[in-house]
């Protein structure tokens, strides 16, 4: 699973947060969050924190084939 980072920076857009605010409401830190969407992989889990930050499902920001 890839985080697709257009998608990614339309939601945190949409969002009106900043990335460490996103990441705040997701419950980790800045940097946890920095790591997930630096990683070219991640884990369904990881998605699911970077979403819930924020505030839209995982297939809104996931690269789709």
């Amino acid at each position: 699973m890839k985080i697709n980072d257009e998608k990614f920076k339309i939601a945190l857009a949409n969002s009106g947060l900043t990335i460490g605010q996103a990441a705040e409401k997701a419950g980790v830190s800045r940097n946890r969050y920095y790591v997930i969407l630096n990683q070219k992989n991640v884990t369904p889990r990881a998605a699911g924190i970077v979403a819930r930050g924020l505030g839209v499902r995982v297939e809104k920001i996931i690269e789709t084939e």
